[in-house]
């Protein structure tokens, strides 16, 4: 090999190197998971049971969406910002 052809094939092997992990890992990706079934508009809402808080802390007992039967309900979800949790 001549010198000018050595860090050609330097080049091509690196290349190489890097190139084929990178096709395995893509190719080996599992399906994406089949998503849950949505309930339909206007129907009743399954029910599900949630840590309740406050300003003074957490609630002691889980609060669940039949515990409101009849009532109107808004799920308000809030993202951590200066808070412990």
């Amino acid at each position: 090999m001549t010198n000018r052809a050595v860090p050609r094939l330097m080049q091509f092997l690196l290349a190489l190197a890097i190139a084929r992990p990178i096709a395995l890992a893509s190719a080996q990706q599992p399906a994406a998971p089949q998503a849950a079934p949505t309930p339909d508009v206007g129907s009743i809402a399954p029910d599900f049971a949630v840590t309740g808080a406050t300003r003074f802390g957490l609630l002691r007992d889980s609060v669940r969406l039949s515990d409101f039967r009849g009532q109107t309900v808004v799920l308000a979800f809030f993202f951590q910002a200066r808070t412990k949790g």
